[in-house]
């Protein structure tokens, strides 16, 4: 079975800070942390390759003294045998920081706890029908420990980013639930953006339901507010079996998942600026990158596609996704396709749609909107 991601669609109400919970003094309990040698400080080079084959290269050189920090919590990417993770970074957690948090040191500091995660190897069990002994809330607690950490010794008023994916994305709506909402750490959050995880909303509304006073993003220059989205190729249904983009059968009546486009809030369909990973590894579920382009060999981490993709917020089979067309051109040198698919052996997993890449497609969106955002938010607290 390829490495597979897991959506935590539900979190108990836990205490914020378990007795046993890591120290994150100490540096070893971070996977990034400014001024750190690590997953988020290292190539993150990008070949930009246009329609006609055309190569340019951009080094995303880190923001100077960036005015604002990111927190960011990774995906269902353990490979520990246990069923929670235990504080030591195996490669495919090093592997997926690169991929989604590197980008953001663009806009931000960036920091990335290391936490006791729900590991691929529960979510096999899970799948086979096996039953599960892990605990979906010591991850939670760990990352609660974590931010209070962060606020009490790094963040110094700063404004932040709440940025995660999946199992992350669980963890921090949690957190914004129990941790912020309605306290005084609020006025800090610049945005969250909730990556392959249903956040629920009355339906037609902006505001309401998991969160009850954290709206969705609805400009570019709006803070305090938050982002959700889960991904399906335009090509393909959303089954009727996928729990993404629809409430679990145990929500209230009225609900809705929410989907806003990181790269038209607004609504409406938009041309995305995805960053592809260039490897085989954890976010393209272990099949080898597609050829880039006829004639062209790339050796940067990224890949960007100007004008490749384009996305917009739908409800397609009474599920609210973002729904992503290739723009392809059979003519052109350029590829035709994008992995992200889930596959186990070498079969497309249809109902976790483009799960493993709903950052990518969207990345340099979403680094875009954080130097938005965190204008405005510094604009609105200047003292």
């Amino acid at each position: 079975m390829k490495p597979i991601l897991l959506p935590l669609l539900a979190l108990l109400a836990a205490p914020a800070i378990a007795a046993d919970a890591p120290d994150y003094r100490k540096p070893e309990t971070w996977l990034c942390r400014p001024g750190a040698t690590d997953p988020c400080s290292g190539d993150a080079s990008v070949s930009r390759v246009a329609a006609d084959a055309v190569v340019s290269l951009d080094m995303l050189p880190a923001a100077k003294k960036p005015a604002i920090d990111c927190f960011y919590v990774y995906p269902t990417v353990s490979t520990d045998p246990t069923p929670n993770s235990d504080m030591s970074a195996d490669l495919a957690e090093i592997g997926v920081a690169q991929a989604q948090a590197a980008p953001f040191r663009q806009a931000c500091r960036v920091f990335a706890p290391l936490y006791r995660q729900v590991t691929l190897a529960t979510l096999r069990d899970r799948l086979m029908g096996k039953p599960v002994t892990a605990d979906p809330t010591l991850g939670y607690r760990d990352v609660a420990a974590a931010f209070a950490d962060y606020m009490k010794h790094d963040n110094k008023g700063r404004g932040v980013i709440l940025i995660g994916h999946s199992q992350g994305s669980g963890v921090l709506k949690a957190l914004l639930q129990n941790e912020i909402e309605g306290k005084p750490v609020a006025k800090q959050v610049i945005a969250a953006y909730l990556a392959g995880h249903n956040l629920l909303v009355p339906q037609g509304a902006d505001v309401g339901g998991d969160l009850k006073s954290t709206p969705l993003c609805r400009s570019a220059t709006q803070t305090g507010c938050v982002l959700s989205w889960v991904t399906f190729r335009d090509t393909m249904p959303v089954p009727p079996v996928s729990l993404f983009g629809r409430p679990p059968a145990t929500a209230p009546a009225g609900m809705a998942a929410a989907c806003t486009n990181p790269a038209a809030l607004a609504g409406g369909r938009a041309t995305l600026r995805p960053l592809m990973v260039n490897r085989t590894g954890i976010v393209d579920s272990g099949n080898p990158p597609p050829k880039w382009a006829k004639g062209r060999n790339i050796y940067t981490p990224f890949v960007a596609l100007p004008g490749l993709l384009t996305g917009e917020c739908m409800n397609r089979e009474n599920a609210n996704v973002l729904s992503v067309g290739i723009n392809a051109d059979p003519a052109d040198p350029r590829t035709d396709t994008i992995n992200g698919d889930v596959v186990i052996g070498t079969q497309v997993v249809p109902s976790w749609g483009l799960h493993l890449i709903d950052m990518q497609v969207v990345m340099e969106d979403l680094v875009a909107l954080a130097n938005q955002q965190g204008a405005a938010w510094l604009r609105q607290n200047r003292k």
